[in-house]
């Protein structure tokens, strides 16, 4: 099949592929709040239907909260049968007031930058999600068909933690089970440098109260002679790491890998500038382990976290109080094998080890999943890198994410496929903020390179 009429196809087509964005767009499929239900329902219709209407065999699927979308169409024998997943819920738009327009009213505005697409859900995930729907219209209209086999998997409650996923995955495990999952919810690096993310941290949370004396006391009568669960708890949370940035907890490292030479050369080539992404935030100096570079602490190195400390009277004025409890919440990013049950059991037996005879503790877990590596070796890495490159003109990269997105995981584990993470946000897309856009460039781009992906993937 010849890719360029489609490529042509994409630039004629692209005012009612924005069209169809914008439709979507104004559906306000919140998935945290009950009262969008509906409008949950109403999305996951209007991407049936728009899937059906390219001769996918698609369905609605309905879990205890809100639908699945799946769809399927069959490319010619012999050729891959890719999963693309992406997620049609979005964020809530408070605090409303922020907002330059109504969320759920779409609008294409001018920009220093250029043209970009302004609303609730523009870059997370609508339009993400829409890239590679629109790239398969582009083929289907100009070919007929598709030129591998897709099936496509969309997710309802992406943002309110994804309840439904794993049940659903394990119920539908032979239907959704494909040769590579493909995960369109990423970005450029920096802003311009297409890239496939193949590192992805795991995440563990842990929330723990420390008690003592069995009521507040009056610092000034107790003060001294009773212990203070705040200083237990400051103690024990400031001896996690040690004066050059290392976590303490015992075993943290043995199942963290070493970063492979050659990526790491990649890696240094990207030319980071961590002045710049600290100064943005008012900072200057790198607080991780210090014979790391920037990059490698927010790629491949683990962390641990103190996300919120509290106890005590906090309000305003003063209030001379010994606090008969003191809580927190830690959370770690993970890398390479390390196991997040196993770390959480090292990280309490570390905060144990620190109280003393009259205090006791009460832990809470907020989640464990391990981390994510994509094994590159797989032929279809290469052929989106080369396709990615020929797109945008500038060497696509493999790259990390200090963040966490399970579902790859989730396909790794319970369907037994690699993920590859391609998407085409930028870094001031304001996502889960008020104000969210899309850059219009990368949403044409995106559809050019989803087309170009699947003509190198298939051949």
């Amino acid at each position: 099949m010849n890719l360029q009429p489609v490529l042509d196809r994409i630039d004629t087509d692209l005012p009612a592929a924005l069209d169809r964005l914008m439709d979507l767009l104004r559906i306000p499929s919140i998935s945290t709040d009950p009262a969008f239900k509906g409008d949950c329902d109403r999305a996951a219709d209007w991407l049936v239907a728009d899937l059906a209407s390219m001769g996918f065999d698609a369905r609605k699927c309905p879990t205890p909260g809100h639908p699945m979308v799946v769809a399927h169409h069959k490319g010619p024998a012999g050729t891959p049968n890719l999963l693309f997943y992406g997620h049609y819920d979005v964020q809530p738009v408070d605090p409303l007031t922020l907002w330059h327009r109504d969320p759920f009213d779409p609008e294409i505005q001018d920009e220093a930058g250029g043209k970009v697409i302004r609303g609730r859900g523009a870059a997370d995930d609508k339009g993400q999600l829409m890239t590679f729907v629109e790239a398969f219209r582009a083929w289907i209209a100009v070919h007929g068909a598709l030129p591998c086999s897709i099936t496509v998997f969309l997710e309802g409650e992406e943002e309110s933690g994804s309840p439904s996923l794993i049940p659903f995955m394990q119920q539908n495990a032979d239907e959704l089970r494909c040769d590579l999952a493909v995960i369109c919810d990423t970005g450029l690096f920096d802003s311009r440098v297409p890239a496939i993310t193949t590192m992805l941290r795991g995440l563990l949370g842990e929330e723990f109260t420390i008690r003592g004396p069995n009521k507040d006391l009056h610092s000034g009568s107790f003060g001294g002679a009773a212990i203070n669960p705040l200083r237990v708890m400051a103690r024990a949370l400031a001896s996690l790491h040690d004066e050059t940035g290392r976590i303490t907890v015992q075993g943290f490292y043995d199942d963290v890998p070493e970063l492979p030479e050659g990526l790491r050369a990649q890696w240094q080539g990207l030319a980071f500038d961590h002045t710049k992404f600290l100064g943005d935030v008012g900072l200057s100096v790198p607080a991780g382990e210090q014979d790391r570079t920037p990059l490698e602490m927010l790629w491949s190195r683990p962390t641990c976290e103190i996300n919120g400390m509290w106890g005590g009277y906090t309000g305003a004025g003063f209030k001379t109080v010994l606090p008969s409890e003191a809580h927190a919440k830690v959370s770690f990013r993970l890398v390479g094998q390390q196991d997040p049950f196993k770390l959480r059991e090292a990280f309490r037996d570390h905060i144990r080890a620190h109280l003393p005879a009259d205090c006791t503790v009460e832990f809470h877990g907020h989640g464990a999943a391990p981390a994510s590596v994509m094994p590159v070796d797989d032929a279809a890495f290469e052929q989106s890198r080369a396709a990615l490159t020929e797109e945008w003109g500038i060497p696509a990269a493999y790259i990390g994410c200090g963040g966490s997105i399970p579902i790859a995981g989730y396909f790794r584990d319970i369907l037994g496929m690699n993920a590859m993470l391609i998407g085409f946000g930028k870094d001031d897309d304001q996502i889960h903020s008020p104000n969210e856009k899309y850059d219009l460039e990368c949403f044409h781009k995106g559809i050019r390179s989803w087309a170009r992906i699947l003509a190198r993937v298939a051949a």
